[in-house]
């Protein structure tokens, strides 16, 4: 049996088999920068690309770092592109400086996959 569901903009598909489930969510995940949404938004861009040429889905959204205390909750990972420890959420968080630079790009687009696929 397969049952499909949209919640907060998300489909979810839960597969049930002899007596058990498993449910397979397309993750969320949020970047923000300190200073509006331009910087923010190329590294979405980068992230949903390479995301796409891997076949991965996920949904990548661009955040105003304002808003960011009212809306964590809503996604899966956090992209932070102002230092790890100045912000602290309880969420999977990557740097999205390397998105950036290039530096040091692959290692953390691993890091983002092992994320999506826990």
């Amino acid at each position: 049996l397969i049952i499909i569901t949209v919640e907060n903009c998300n489909l979810i598909i839960t597969i049930l088999y002899k007596g058990g489930f498993f449910m397979n969510k397309i993750k969320t995940i949020y970047v923000a920068c300190g200073s509006g949404v331009a910087t923010s938004q190329t590294v979405a861009s980068k992230i949903s690309s390479m995301l796409e040429e891997e076949g991965i889905k996920a949904n990548v959204e661009a955040v105003d770092i304002k808003s960011l205390e009212n809306i964590i909750d809503q996604c899966d990972i956090y992209v932070s592109i102002v230092p790890l420890d100045t912000v602290h959420v309880d969420k999977p968080t990557l740097s999205g400086i390397p998105f950036l630079t290039g530096i040091g790009m692959e290692e953390e687009f691993e890091k983002l996959k092992k994320y999506i696929n826990s």
